[in-house]
């Protein structure tokens, strides 16, 4: 409900936040001297408003200039509510000069505001650019904007076009006592002053922007005016009397001319007109007077004068003529007749009781005043001086002064309990807390700049440092230095409280006539008064107001306000007898979330106890006299509950949205400590009312004459509703007054000093602006003018409303979260749990939020839990699970575990993701998708903390298969990446084998095979299971590869393991099993990913070819495994061979095991692919015949690969060199490997004699003795008939029985023998050639006769063997 205002105000200070306000100061030197008598003026102080500060898009919108004078400076300072001002303060300085009373004055022209001051040697100008010529945009959006005092720096003040030297007249003594200034159209600058010995002198300067002379014009009461020029003006005789004294000026300027209005000593007011300088009125001011004779003998000098000017009333005037013991307020009208002559009408006489009146203002309707009484304490009160009650004024309830003893509770810390009320918002200004540091410190170094929280640190330090240094004893027990505690700490805070009421001493009073916002000026900061909620103004007025008053906005019934009047008056009488002790045993049940009801029982206990003035029964009696006390007590419950269902923000219109209106930090400092004021009363008022109501139970049918009905109504509905609105206003006061932490990364013009201020700055103010102008009618809210009384009561409730628990809204705690004041949002999460039922739900995710912050995750995870039941009743939580569009299928509930499920996966805590997981998947019974991501998430938080069983389990749980398949991808994935492998073999895999296997594959043929072992897995998975044959197609393949692939050492050595484990499979198996598929090589598998259309380089693929399936058995794989150890030999022995061995037939490997000189695998290989050993004996001959004719290096290198060939005996010795091994081996392999008609060694001789080298003995006693004709034939082919001849000579003689056994003749030839021959065509041939040549006649002889001499032998054999048939 709309919160009903009183007549009445109360003041709302605006401390600073900063340390200290930057200042600077400009000195003003003219050159002159001080006058003597030394005049001193009391401190003043003053404001401007601008003219559009009501206009709502302006630039000037609820902007000001306040000012304070003290001697010889003056202080300005530009402040807005709605932006931050740079460089808004400034001191001006004038050496020598006394600033005058009324002698600033602020007017704004067109494109500037000009500052016109007035000493008592000199006057002033000051031209400053406009605000709206500094910014000229339409839309302030800015929350920085510069000062008009920015570049204040810059102006020569001492030029004659800012200032002037006042002249002296002759005979003139003294100085002025007061003054006023004004602009006139025509822009020049005019300064009226009060002349010590009576009537006035104006002083004139030239408008800014032209070149002219000062003028001087003296206004006496004689008709006799004379005009006086230049700096010396001629002494004007005449009728001077001290009475004629100026105790006060007023100037009104109407149209060309300007009406200046005199109060003076002889209690008359005098209107002169500056144009005709002439005196129009002249009025006794004693005639409004009821005691005029006795008045007329005093002095006068507490008179004032203001006026008023409006387009209703006119202009009016007020003036104050102080009285002993009172004080009265003239208002009256100016008049004017149709020959131009005045005169003042009487509007009304207003009396005050109290004396020494500070300032006072006029508006058109109202008189403001500030006093001071003689304890220092500051009196506001204001009346309308047309309409108001029997003279009563309305009263303004000042701020309190800081209590002058802080209690510290036997559970309190003493520092801790100082340092709070030190900086709680509503107690002292930072500038008071500095200077007293300042003196407990007892140095000369000045502070400034510190942050709130540093100076919080400062004073905690220079406290504690004086307390150890007062410390003579080095043990005292923990109350004595207790004790000492409160002592330091007391004396500190005493300092600070003188400070503070130096500081709050009043110099002024202000009312804006554009938007009526009323301050007061004091000596260190300025306060604002804001109209009182009626509520707030019956529980804080006077008594005096209180029994005078007939009425209350509360209640429209006027039987119904009695009572209510008549109930306050009974609070007012409780809240008295509460003692100090029992109030803080009720702030800390509060506190401590225990019963209200029960702790006011407790206090009502301790009054009855300690009644010694018969307290209660006068509460019993004023009781009595109510004719509906429920009705009353109902109707202070319902304006004292913030309670609204709307929701507070609507749309609006984008220029309002964007306007910074009340969101300098001033403004928010204020309107905070309006909450926060306003929650401290209503919190006494609903304790005082509990502890009231718990008395009625307690009178029971002694005060109720309804009985049982209203007792009852009284116990089930009232007191629970008080109850209620206690604790909300307790926990009210406890965040208005809970300060925020400031982060480095906020976005905000400075860091707020509550967490309430927080708010207001991030999210409130921006929702309250937008319910404000949208409940307005007009059509263009952005014309609306800014009334202040209405502006401001409406921005502090509804900021109450949004911070009220039971409110719907959830904006405040989603703001703490948001700026991570996560302490400040437990706290109050905290304070209002146990009574609260709205949004309980979303407050218990917030705490949970808390927790995670905090580190606390298995108590955040049961909060969650206990959320997830709100969440389709509760507004935020159906926000925060309905912005994804891919869960909108899912139920709200799913949703919300979604979100947490989330938030926990951000902050890290996959135990806590695992078990939300396994509960949600409770909720999602009939929803497959949401079972199916649960189980992913299960599976996937599982993986990451090292859970494989869990992790498979929670994979084969999956419903989904698509998920079910990615997961299971993603499990031999990692688990292959940790070296996990035997988990992974082990598992089951029901229903998931092909899929397991296909995703190995897919991997392995798919990677780096170094890099990873994917083939190694998928081998130890088949083999787990007992497929071998599966296990050595894996490992054959991989085998494959590696030949193809990783042409290095380390790869042929991989190749030749795999082929080993393939062959091991497959002996496993019984032999017509014993068989593999053989894998296609090349990129015949198909690829992960790879397009079906295209090849690798993009073109279009030819259609598939069918190929054949080869079938590979064991001896296949044994051939395969052969070859790949004689690959790997070779690299061994030869390690550049490896990148071509690898792909290499047995062929061709055969060759190159030749060639590196590794016989013995090269015949081995021959041997198992059943190929020709001939390349084997060549290639071994030519080593031998290098080595034969090779130098000492040869012989060196030869050595290696000889040691590589096994002998049948090797022989080391000086003597064998590795020729002679070569030879060697080439004979041992010749004895061994026996081919069919001897054709090694027919390749070994024929490489030999090609190359011409000598045959070695030893290979032609082996030769002669296999095939001595082939041995013959050779020899004729590369002619070397000599040793063919020898051959044949003695191979005839090996016939006839001459050395037989060399050529492999059993018998020689006889009759009995077995039958022999000769190569006769190879004779022959020798014979041929030998005829030919004459050289070889004699070899050719001896064949002949040998030939001749077997012929013989022959034909007797013959004939022998005839003989014998």
């Amino acid at each position: 409900m709309a919160a009903v205002l009183e007549r009445s105000f109360i003041e709302i200070c605006g401390f600073e936040r900063e340390t200290l306000r930057r200042i600077r100061e400009v000195t003003v030197n003219l050159g002159l001297n001080a006058l003597p008598g030394g005049v001193k003026f009391p401190d003043s102080a003053g404001a401007y408003h601008y003219d559009e500060s009501g206009k709502l898009l302006s630039v000037a919108s609820n902007r000001f200039i306040h000012w304070s004078t003290s001697g010889d400076t003056v202080q300005l300072v530009e402040q807005s509510l709605d932006t931050n001002l740079l460089n808004n303060a400034v001191k001006l300085k004038f050496i020598h000069c006394i600033v005058l009373p009324g002698g600033v004055t602020i007017q704004e022209t067109l494109n500037n505001v000009i500052i016109l001051i007035c000493t008592n040697q000199s006057v002033h100008r000051l031209v400053l650019p406009h605000p709206t010529r500094m910014y000229r945009s339409e839309l302030v959006t800015e929350l920085h904007m510069q000062s008009i005092f920015t570049d204040v720096g810059k102006l020569s003040l001492q030029d004659p076009s800012h200032s002037a030297v006042i002249p002296t007249t002759v005979g003139q003594t003294g100085s002025p006592s007061t003054s006023a200034a004004w602009l006139s159209q025509e822009g020049e600058a005019h300064y009226a002053m009060a002349s010590p010995a009576g009537g006035m002198m104006v002083v004139t300067l030239p408008p800014h922007d032209t070149q002219g002379t000062v003028s001087v014009v003296e206004l006496k009461r004689s008709s006799m005016m004379r005009r006086i020029s230049g700096w010396m003006p001629t002494a004007i005789r005449g009728e001077q009397s001290p009475s004629d004294l100026v105790l006060s000026l007023a100037v009104r300027e109407v149209e060309d001319d300007s009406f200046i209005f005199a109060f003076c000593q002889d209690h008359k007011l005098r209107m002169w007109s500056f144009k005709d300088q002439a005196c129009l009125l002249e009025a006794d001011m004693l005639e409004y007077m009821p005691d005029r004779h006795s008045a007329s003998r005093l002095s006068g000098q507490g008179h004032r004068l203001r006026l008023a000017f409006s387009s209703a009333t006119g202009l009016c005037l007020a003036v104050y003529l102080a009285v002993p013991l009172s004080g009265q307020f003239t208002v009256l009208q100016l008049v004017t007749t149709d020959n131009n002559r005045y005169s003042l009408d009487h509007i009304s006489t207003l009396f005050s009781t109290q004396e020494n009146l500070v300032d006072f203002a006029l508006t058109s309707t109202d008189v403001w005043g500030l006093w001071v009484d003689d304890c220092n304490t500051t009196i506001v009160k204001y009346i309308n001086f047309e309409h108001n009650t029997a003279g009563q004024w309305n009263q303004v309830f000042a701020q309190p002064s800081p209590e002058e003893e802080v209690h510290i509770g036997v559970d309190q810390d003493p520092r801790e309990t100082y340092l709070e009320v030190l900086f709680s918002p509503l107690s002292f200004t930072a500038s008071a807390i500095v200077k007293a540091l300042q003196i407990f410190r007892r140095g000369t170094e000045r502070i400034s700049d510190l942050s709130w929280e540093t100076l919080k640190k400062e004073v905690t330090i220079a406290v504690e440092n004086e307390l150890q240094s007062s410390v003579t004893e080095f043990e005292f027990s923990q109350e004595e230095y207790r004790q000492l505690q409160v002592e330091f700490w007391s004396k500190f805070y005493a300092c600070c409280l003188q400070y503070q009421e130096a500081l709050s001493m009043p110099l002024g009073l202000t009312v804006s006539p554009q938007t009526s916002m009323v301050c007061l000026l004091k000596k260190g900061f300025v306060s604002f008064l804001l109209p009182c909620f009626a509520v707030d103004h019956l529980y804080l007025s006077f008594d005096k107001y209180l029994i005078s008053e007939e009425e209350t906005p509360i209640a429209e019934d006027p039987e119904v306000g009695r009572d209510v009047l008549q109930l306050v008056q009974c609070l007012r009488l409780v809240s008295d007898t509460v003692s100090g002790e029992m109030a803080y045993e009720m702030e800390k049940a509060l506190e401590h979330l225990q019963s209200p009801e029960r702790a006011a029982e407790l206090v009502l206990e301790n009054m009855l106890s300690n009644d010694t003035d018969n307290v209660i029964g006068d509460i019993q009696n004023m009781l009595q006299d109510l004719r509906n006390p429920m009705g009353a007590m109902i109707a202070l419950l319902r304006e004292m509950d913030l309670e609204t269902d709307s929701e507070v923000g609507q749309s609006l219109n984008m220029r309002i949205s964007l306007s910074q209106l009340y969101g300098s930090s001033t403004a928010v400092s204020m309107v905070c400590q309006a909450v926060s004021n306003m929650a401290m009363t209503r919190a006494l008022f609903c304790r005082d009312l509990l502890i009231l109501q718990k008395l009625y139970l307690r009178f029971g049918d002694n005060v109720f004459l309804g009985g049982g009905t209203q007792l009852l109504q009284l116990q089930q509905d009232l007191i629970p509703r008080t109850s209620h609105l206690l604790s909300s206003y307790y926990v009210l006061k406890q965040i208005s007054q809970t300060q925020a932490y400031s982060h480095l990364h906020t976005n905000l013009p400075e860091n707020p000093q509550t967490v309430v201020e927080l708010f207001y700055q991030t999210a409130a103010r921006k929702t309250i602006i937008s319910q404000i102008y949208s409940q307005q009618q007009s059509p263009t809210p952005g014309n609306a003018l800014l009334h202040w009384p209405q502006m401001v009561s409406n921005v502090v409730n509804l900021l109450a409303q949004l911070l009220w628990p039971s409110n719907p809204s959830f904006q405040f705690p989603e703001c703490l979260m948001a700026n991570c004041q996560y302490t400040q949002l437990q706290e109050y999460v905290r304070l209002i749990g146990p009574w609260c039922q709205v949004n309980i739900g979303s407050c218990r995710f917030m705490l949970g939020q808390c927790y995670l912050a905090n580190g606390e995750g298995q108590k955040a995870l049961q909060c969650f839990q206990e959320a997830a039941n709100e969440v389709e009743k509760e507004e935020f939580l159906m926000k925060l699970t309905g912005t994804d569009d891919e869960e909108a299928a899912s139920t709200p509930r799913l949703q919300y575990y979604t979100k947490v499920l989330r938030l926990l996966e951000d902050v890290g805590l996959p135990e806590l993701v695992i078990q939300l997981a396994t509960l949600a998947i409770t909720e999602a019974a009939n929803d497959i998708s949401s079972q199916a991501a649960l189980w992913t998430r299960i599976f996937k938080h599982h993986l990451a903390l090292g859970h494989n069983s869990e992790a498979y389990e929670a994979l084969t749980q999956n419903p989904d298969s698509s998920m079910q398949l990615d997961c299971l991808r993603q499990l031999v994935v990692v688990l292959c990446e940790r070296s996990q492998l035997q988990d992974l073999v082990q598992f089951s895999y029901v229903n998931l084998h092909d899929e397991v296997v296909n995703i190995i594959e897919s991997r392995a043929r798919g990677l780096d095979l170094l890099a990873h072992n994917y083939y190694e897995l998928l081998y130890a998975f088949h083999i787990n299971r007992h497929n071998y044959r599966k296990a050595g197609t894996v490992m054959f393949e991989f085998g494959m590869r590696l030949g193809r692939e990783v042409r290095t050492r380390l790869g042929l050595q991989k190749q030749v393991n795999c082929y080993l484990a393939a062959l091991n499979c497959l002996r496993l198996i019984r032999p017509e099993y014993a068989w593999i598929v053989q894998p296609t090589s090349g990129a015949m598998y198909e690829r992960p990913g790879a397009s079906p259309k295209r090849n690798s380089d993009g073109e279009f693929a030819c259609e598939p070819v069918k190929h054949q399936v080869d079938i590979l058995e064991l001896k296949d794989l044994e051939k395969e495994y052969i070859l790949a150890r004689s690959r790997l030999t070779l690299a061994q022995h030869h390690p550049p061979s490896a990148a071509i061995a690898g792909s290499a037939s047995a062929v061709e490997m055969v060759a190159l095991l030749v060639q590196t000189g590794l016989f013995d695998c090269a015949l081995s290989l021959c041997q198992t692919f059943k190929l020709s050993l001939t390349p084997v004996f060549e290639g071994l001959a030519f080593k031998c015949i290098k080595l034969q004719y090779g130098g000492e290096e040869t012989q060196n290198e030869a050595w290696g690969w000889l040691a590589a060939n096994q002998l049948s005996s090797v022989v080391n010795t000086k003597e064998s060199s590795a020729t002679d091994e070569a030879w060697r081996l080439l004979a041992s392999y010749l004895d061994r490997y026996v081919s069919p008609n001897s054709q090694h060694h027919r390749y070994v001789i024929t490489k030999l004699l090609s190359h011409g080298v000598p045959l070695p003995d030893w290979l032609i006693k082996s030769y002669k003795r296999v095939d001595a004709a082939a041995l013959l034939r050779l020899y004729l082919n590369f002619d070397l008939l000599d040793a063919a001849a020898e051959l044949v000579l003695e191979y005839v003689d090996a016939v006839l029985g001459r050395g037989h056994q060399y050529f492999g003749i059993e018998k020689p030839l006889s009759a009995t023998a077995p039958l022999v021959w000769l190569p006769y065509t190879a004779i022959d041939q020798l014979l041929q050639a030998l005829n030919e040549t004459q050289t070889n006649a004699s070899i050719y002889n001896k064949i002949r006769d040998k030939l001749d001499e077997y012929q013989k032998l022959v034909e007797q054999t013959t004939k022998r063997r005839l003989l014998v048939r």
